[in-house]
């Protein structure tokens, strides 16, 4: 149930000699632009204090691309010069040359001046040969220093960029409730959002995004929050530039979160998930683009009081599951087949929900009699003209998933075929999947006979 799109990175400085023939993808002046050489670094980037290891969920990495666009060979051939700095702010930052290449290093240098041979096309995130900022040994939080790095080309030109490190991270954490339980259908469920900052060093800015699966729905479309038209109006994305989290303290938005609930969904979950904008969201996050502003009240964050701060934080994307206060009646039914022994016959497996609502997912369990043998069985598309069986067989039982969108008054139906060897009596039954509950009122009817008649 996640939504997925473009993911928003912090900003990154990309420093260009112009040059007729290709270049860094993002440091181009538009469409039908000459590409450009390029080195891009992050313009900010904080570092664990030394020996500590936490810090926030799913980082973004630190990250370098380089690139000439006249280099003649790029990828495997290492002529160009990379060369990271940090000298005059040893007290802050040292570097750390790659271990993958320790006994044949294309990276050479000390802790504080690094020069690695490198291809026309360097990235970081994929080149074996890298060097890491890391906190200075005796530095504290908030001690800042510079980052230098210069990507030489085969025809002599320099090409320079520059990142700015600080001791320390803002580690921002969302306050989540695990489940809801019993919320009545129909209702709005109200939540305060709370940001911590449980880091070492203050948040300089808030970004946020909120998304509601099947059977919740915003009740407001907040003014200063835009929503990404892809996602059809179950995700919102905020950013709150202003704000300020001291390290230990919090901020509550307001008005409170609220979720009209459907009457027919038992199950739905929302998601919060806040980061530091200058930092971005956890790696693995999907942060949609684009999307109009909503005209409803404006999100302010104001100073997180004692109630506010009672309960769990965590990092990242924070799911809480909704259930709602209702039920679903489903019903399966009996079937009967005769003929003579070694005859093959359908047997149409059917399962119904009477409502009134949804619920999670379902299982149908087909034991077939034990004089019968199964000649056929449902099949599903994994690709073209490519099927595998849809149920699952184990120690007699046929498992096959109802899934979770069979709706009140609507049935699913599995066809098997079975080939008759005498009388004999099977059984149908219908249950819940781990997790789920259906609370059916009439149980009796989960379940029916599956008979080989004389």
């Amino acid at each position: 149930m996640r939504a997925r799109g473009t993911v928003l990175r912090p900003a990154a400085v990309c420093l260009a000699l112009v040059m007729p023939l290709g270049g860094l993808a993002g440091c181009g002046t538009g469409a039908g632009a000459a590409k450009k050489s390029g080195i891009s670094v992050p313009d900010l980037f904080y570092l664990r204090p030394p020996g500590d290891g936490s810090g926030p969920t799913d980082k973004v990495p630190f990250h370098v691309r380089a690139e000439d666009v006249k280099a003649r060979s790029h990828v495997g051939t290492q002529d160009h010069r990379l060369t990271v700095d940090v000298t005059g702010s040893e007290r802050a930052v040292r570097l750390k040359i790659s271990e993958i290449r320790k006994k044949n290093p294309r990276c050479a240098g000390t802790g504080t001046r690094v020069v690695c041979r490198v291809s026309g096309t360097y990235d970081s995130w994929s080149d074996i040969d890298r060097v890491y900022p890391y906190a200075a040994p005796g530095s504290r939080p908030g001690d800042s220093g510079s980052v230098r790095f210069s990507f030489t080309t085969r025809n002599g030109k320099t090409l320079s960029a520059r990142t700015r490190v600080v001791v320390g991270e803002p580690v921002v954490k969302v306050r989540t409730t695990e489940v809801f339980e019993d919320v009545g259908p129909g209702s709005v469920l109200s939540t305060p959002v709370v940001v911590r900052n449980t880091g070492e060093v203050p948040v300089r800015g808030v970004g946020l995004k909120l998304a509601v699966g099947t059977g919740l729905r915003f009740e407001h479309r907040y003014g200063n929050c835009r929503y990404p038209k892809l996602q059809k109006g179950s995700v919102t994305v905020c950013e709150f530039p202003g704000v300020r989290i001291p390290p230990g303290q919090a901020v509550v938005l307001r008005p409170a979160l609220a979720l009209n609930v459907a009457r027919t969904e038992m199950y739905s979950s929302f998601l919060q998930e806040a980061w530091a904008l200058d930092m971005g969201p956890a790696k693995n996050s999907a942060v949609p683009g684009g999307g109009d502003r909503g005209d409803g009240p404006r999100l302010t964050a104001g100073a997180a009081k004692g109630p506010d701060l009672k309960g769990t934080f965590a990092g990242g994307e924070v799911w809480s599951e909704v259930r709602v206060d209702t039920h679903a009646d489903f019903e399966v039914f009996p079937v009967e087949v005769s003929g003579a022994r070694g005859s093959e016959h359908e047997v149409r497996l059917k399962v119904r929900n009477n409502g009134p609502a949804t619920p999670g997912s379902t299982t149908l369990l087909f034991t077939p009699p034990q004089s019968a043998t199964v000649a056929k069985q449902p099949m599903e598309a994994i690709d073209e003209d490519v099927y595998e069986p849809s149920c699952d067989l184990d120690r007699g039982t046929y498992s096959c998933s109802v899934g979770s969108g069979l709706e009140a008054g609507e049935a699913r139906t599995f066809v098997f075929t079975l080939r008759l060897g005498g009388p004999d009596e099977g059984s149908v039954r219908v249950a819940d999947a781990a997790g789920t509950d259906r609370r059916d009122p009439d149980p009796a009817n989960d379940t029916a006979p599956v008979t080989v008649l004389p």
